[in-house]
């Protein structure tokens, strides 16, 4: 039996449904009349997706704020979502109630309001999460130009080590260690930036699934080179990294679950996304520039390597 790529599973129902000119977004636009709706669908697993040591209140939440951080990179306002929800038989009153407040607290924070959905039973906990709001315009992965500069919302790697303790019990304890458990239990999207700074983004993507996978989505679709020459990593995971002699590419680029975003920008508007940083008290970095060519490389010491897109992938 061939064993398909995740990829090559979604070339086949973009064929099969019509849609042969389809072109990867974060989000879907569509209109309806004169009004143009954007819309977001995102499902979480049980068996892939939620650590046996993450709370289900903590999960639930999250299932929705990773529609919010795609609709954050976009520039747009999530209004309304509908939830889908897959239960074993088996699952207790006390479980239901904290999967209802995290979703609960979810929209809360994000003035989300939830118009429906379905529930269904199965082997294993499921949450799909749709997502809409209304937009003129979206900023779009393809949009960079040269001499356009480089930059992430926030620093990255924490989800990385995070997710490394969840997932294999570590009993390590520091002050690092809890801010990386909860960059995993319980990401910010970063909404009001997007929403305050899309008139100045050429484009932008979601970094969920890597760094490395974002960055050359971007590229690939601006058909730019994209040169890194800063690494978006603050000193406590540095010294953590160089502690337990870790991987610094395969932590920061490669970990995913960053619930932030890339965006390019004219240098002309750096002063000002600069300042709304500080106003929306947003951590910023810049990483790197744009230029002619292809493909996304790493440069260090006057020494340039290229940066593989090694993110998540289902089926692999």
């Amino acid at each position: 039996m061939t064993k398909l790529s995740e990829n090559e599973i979604i070339s086949i129902f973009q064929t099969k449904l019509g849609n042969k000119k389809f072109i990867s977004e974060d989000v879907e636009v569509f209109s309806l009349g004169k009004i143009k709706i954007i819309a977001k669908t995102d499902t979480m697993v049980q068996s892939t997706d939620i650590p046996q040591k993450m709370k289900l209140l903590d999960a639930a939440r999250k299932s929705v704020i990773a529609c919010v951080s795609d609709f954050a990179s976009k520039g747009v306002k999530p209004r309304y979502g509908i939830i889908s929800i897959n239960l074993p038989k088996t699952i207790s009153k006390k479980e239901i109630d904290s999967i209802a407040n995290g979703f609960k607290k979810a929209c809360k924070e994000y003035e989300i309001s939830i118009i429906g959905g379905d529930t269904n039973e199965g082997k294993e906990i499921v949450f799909n999460v749709c997502i809409f709001g209304k937009s003129n315009k979206i900023v779009t992965r393809k949009g960079s130009n040269k001499g356009d500069l480089i930059f992430t919302t926030g620093p990255f790697g924490y989800t990385s080590v995070g997710l490394d303790i969840l997932l294999n019990n570590s009993k390590k304890r520091s002050y690092l260690i809890k801010k990386s458990l909860k960059s995993v239990t319980s990401p910010k999207p970063r909404l009001d930036y997007g929403l305050k700074n899309k008139k100045y983004f050429t484009s932008a993507m979601d970094s969920s699934d890597g760094l490395s996978t974002t960055l050359n989505e971007m590229s690939k679709q601006s058909k730019k080179k994209f040169v890194i020459n800063k690494i978006p990593l603050n000193k406590d995971l540095e010294i953590y990294i160089k502690k337990y002699n870790l991987n610094l590419n395969s932590i920061v680029f490669h970990g995913g679950e960053e619930y932030e975003f890339v965006f390019t920008i004219p240098p002309k508007h750096k002063k000002r996304i600069i300042e709304n940083s500080k106003l929306l008290k947003t951590p910023i970095i810049e990483i790197g520039y744009v230029t002619s060519g292809k493909g996304v490389y790493l440069k260090k010491n006057e020494e340039t390597t290229i940066l593989k897109d090694l993110g998540w992938k289902h089926f692999k």
